[in-house]
């Protein structure tokens, strides 16, 4: 099929709820390395990474040449069977997640991976709230969009029953009014506030992004896990860190990005990056809680041999190559490179994130931070058009979201830098 022909049938086949990026869509073709081809043979450098799904490089062949020879070899069990593949991948995740993390339940996806989070937690506690946060996102279950607090991820009827959110701690644009360091980290004790207002006083869990994703890379400022981890535990929950977008080095230097705020999770949930774009999702929890579960289950699709083996073979890049450096690196290479940028374009109103997962929000003004979402749509068909995939998010569509895969080099970050420069450079604030 040529360009024209897929876009007809996906207009005619696949549920329109399934948006793509441009006014044009890209019809991507194939992809190596740091490169995506469409089908017409037009090169990009991908900085979006397949929503931050890209660890190592499109098509690694370290990764591909494992999974093939495990599609010859044992392709599906479903979980009713043991094999060595996917109790070689829960172990691994046993030694590289953060304090007692111990045992895996697999899944296809993050949203699943938090769907199981929040049931084990509730078994465990023997409570039925959660305390979650705005601006945040956590899938596309019924129970998902109701911890989802950014309102076009959450229509369909979502019914929020035992689900609280509590205020992001988005610094740029603090609902309190207040400025860090000065604020004390008033929107932490936000979290206390919803517990004692909201809810019975006594919760199953409270779960939040790192750095939340959805939500424009708000990333919070680093007394605030400590202190909400400390909140929850008053109050009988247990702490669920959706690592979803921010684990496998994403953040650089740590493997997850809870470990910068330094708390230890009862549950860790991932999916995204672990396999360098196979579908797996991971709920990990301490023992006691992990023994909690209650019932029968089985899952069909999740630890399937050949993603077990595509995530041990993506983690073992990910320390052959030193990737978790070299995402700091990078990352501190991008930071500086986008900073530079602010200065340069009246756009640009905030710089944040960590690592090799930037964001960049736009504003018409600077002084009242009026959110520029046209502007920010102009300046990624303007990135395309120039060879250059970055993604957008935030509440008001006005963040670019920028994640290279993690062995991304210098010259990818100088090529991706001169490309906004000149993308910012051909847009006027409308």
């Amino acid at each position: 099929m040529n360009r024209s022909e897929i876009i007809q049938k996906q207009e005619q086949y696949i549920f329109p709820c399934v948006t793509t990026y441009y006014s044009e869509p890209l019809v991507a073709d194939h992809a190596q390395g740091k490169y995506v081809w469409d089908i017409e043979g037009r090169r990009y450098l991908d900085f979006f990474g397949g929503i931050l799904t890209i660890s190592a490089g499109h098509c690694n062949p370290k990764i591909t040449a494992k999974m093939k020879e495990q599609v010859d070899r044992l392709q599906h069990t479903s979980s009713a069977y043991s094999n060595e593949q996917t109790v070689a991948l829960a172990e691994k995740l046993a030694e590289i997640t953060p304090g007692r993390l111990q045992k895996s339940f697999f899944t296809n996806s993050g949203t699943e991976a938090n769907e199981a989070a929040v049931l084990v937690a509730r078994m465990a506690t023997g409570t039925f709230e959660v305390v979650a946060l705005r601006h945040g996102y956590s899938g596309h279950s019924l129970l998902t969009k109701s911890l989802t607090a950014v309102a076009p991820w959450r229509r369909a009827g979502v019914i929020s029953v035992g689900v609280a959110h509590a205020i992001s701690p988005y610094c740029y644009r603090c609902p309190l009014g207040l400025t860090y360091p000065s604020c004390g980290v008033r929107c932490a004790e936000d979290v206390e506030d919803v517990i004692r207002t909201s809810t019975s006083g006594h919760i199953a869990a409270f779960l939040a992004e790192p750095i939340q994703g959805v939500g424009g890379f708000i990333t919070p400022p680093k007394e605030y896990f400590k202190i909400v981890f400390n909140i929850v535990k008053k109050y009988g929950g247990l702490f669920i860190a959706d690592e979803v977008q921010t684990g496998f080095g994403r953040t650089g230097k740590k493997w997850f990005g809870i470990e910068h705020w330094e708390v230890e999770p009862d549950i860790l949930t991932t999916a995204k990056g672990m396999a360098n774009g196979t579908p797996v999702g991971a709920t990990v929890a301490t023992p006691e809680v992990a023994d909690a579960f209650q019932g029968m289950t089985i899952s069909t699709f999740g630890g399937n041999p050949v993603t077990a083996v595509a995530a041990r073979a993506t983690i073992a890049v990910i320390e052959e190559e030193k990737l978790l450096d070299n995402a700091h690196e990078m990352g501190t290479l991008l930071r500086a490179r986008l900073e530079e940028l602010k200065k340069k374009h009246a756009l640009i109103g905030d710089v944040r994130g960590m690592g090799l997962m930037q964001g960049v929000e736009l504003v018409k003004d600077r002084t009242s931070k009026e959110p520029a979402p046209k502007e920010t749509n102009a300046l990624m068909e303007r990135c395309k058009n120039n060879g250059l995939l970055i993604g957008k998010g935030g509440l008001y569509g006005n963040v670019l979201r920028i994640s290279p895969a993690l062995n991304i080099a210098r010259e990818d970050i100088e090529e991706a830098a001169r490309i906004l420069d000149e993308s910012f450079g051909e847009i006027r604030i409308n």
